[in-house]
């Protein structure tokens, strides 16, 4: 595991598209059918990053909260699966079954929809507006698995209510930290 942050691409840049497996209902989705009315979450994770585990919960309460207010929600993992075994298809499955995902979690094996997002770590987040914009880029709170801070989803929720209330995101956003992205070789 090497600590990476989020790269922070530019607030403004537009959601890249995608089509990639769902790994629970086997069905192909794109951006357009996650969308929400307001705002769309994406969110980079996999299986075995501590900080990706360590934050699960609130990744659940977080899309509990918001999905019935017109954001949509997906998760994404896109490891190799050759180094990182436990975040193949089956495995995600069985994590998004037995976490209880209310937000699809996709496999994206070309890796091709992490390099088009600038994705560097899990987890890593990405708020868009409804007209698909990013206004949210990084971390979901300042809880890691070591540190004793009790996870909240803050900075995300805060990005969220300014969305939902028509008003600006705050462009002061820390970035995300965890494992990298484990990139074909």
């Amino acid at each position: 595991m090497s600590l990476t942050p989020s790269n922070m691409i530019p607030l403004g840049s537009t959601a890249p598209d995608f089509k990639l497996p769902d790994v629970v209902s086997g069905q192909f989705l794109s951006l357009s059918a996650i969308k929400g009315e307001l705002g769309t979450v994406v969110m980079f994770i996999c299986n075995h990053c501590p900080y990706v585990k360590h934050v699960n919960p609130e990744l659940v309460r977080l899309a509990n909260t918001y999905r019935g207010k017109g954001v949509g929600f997906v998760a994404i993992s896109s490891n190799d699966i050759v180094s990182e075994p436990e975040d193949g298809p089956e495995q995600m499955r069985k994590v998004a079954t037995g976490l209880n995902y209310p937000f699809p979690y996709l496999f994206d094996e070309t890796q091709q929809t992490a390099h088009a997002y600038d994705a560097a770590c899990t987890p890593d987040f990405f708020v868009f507006d409804k007209q698909a914009k990013l206004v949210y880029r990084g971390q979901l709170d300042d809880s890691r698995p070591s540190n004793n801070v009790a996870l909240s989803g803050h900075d995300i929720r805060n990005a969220l209510e300014a969305l939902l209330q028509g008003k600006s995101v705050s462009p002061r956003q820390r970035p995300s930290i965890g494992c990298n992205i484990k990139w074909k070789k």
